[in-house]
Parts: C-alpha cells; structure tokens; sequence
C-alpha cells in the first residue's frame, strides 16, 4: 500500500509543477503585431492584460483564467472598444490571441520580449 500512495503523491506534484510552469509562460512583456507593450500579470486567480505603450496605455484589454495549456476569458480591441470571447495559447516565446463574437474573429500573434 505504501508504493501505491508513493506514485499517487509523484503524480499530483508532476500536476502541481505542470500547471504552475504553463501560467508562468503567459506572465510578462509581449510586443504586439502593432509594435506595443502588453503585460500580463496575475489579477487573483485571472491574468490581466494591460497595454504599457502606445495610443492605449494604460487600458486593461483582456483577463484571462488558466485551462490547462491555453486560456480563456475576455478580450477587448481598445481601438474598436469591442469585447470578444478570447482564448490565448502559448508556446515557448510565441502567444496567439483570438477573440471572437459569434462567428466573426480576430487574432493577433505576439512575442515575449
């Protein structure tokens, strides 16, 4: 019985890590497609992003909640002031953000400086 509990305790640390390694990839600078700064930065149990340069400075556009290797919430495009449903994915330096209202998307793909 003791190995049993031993492999069970190995795999909900090897989840633990796992999940904490993903939400720290979103974490940080991203230079946007148009040329901004953006940080997210965790806001509870979400991740905020603010805009740090440009026409929008300062403008919350998005929180997001960690599901698994991607994530999902709200996004707003300051420059129409719309609201989309929004789901972003990482991989290595390379974000991808959708953000859709019914069937009509937009994406932009960033990276971390």
């Amino acid at each position: 019985m003791g190995n049993f509990f031993k492999i069970i305790f190995v795999a909900f640390a090897f989840v633990f890590v796992t999940l904490g390694a993903n939400a720290n990839e979103i974490l940080g600078k991203w230079k946007t497609e148009g040329g901004e700064t953006a940080l997210i930065s965790k806001c509870g149990d979400s991740f905020c992003i603010v805009l740090k340069t440009g026409t929008y400075k300062g403008q919350n556009i998005g929180k997001v909640k960690s599901e698994g290797a991607k994530y999902k919430g709200t996004v707003r495009d300051p420059e129409d002031d719309k609201t989309y449903t929004g789901n972003i994915s990482v991989s290595g330096n390379n974000l991808k953000m959708q953000g859709c209202i019914a069937i009509f998307c937009k994406t932009q793909k960033w990276t971390k400086m």
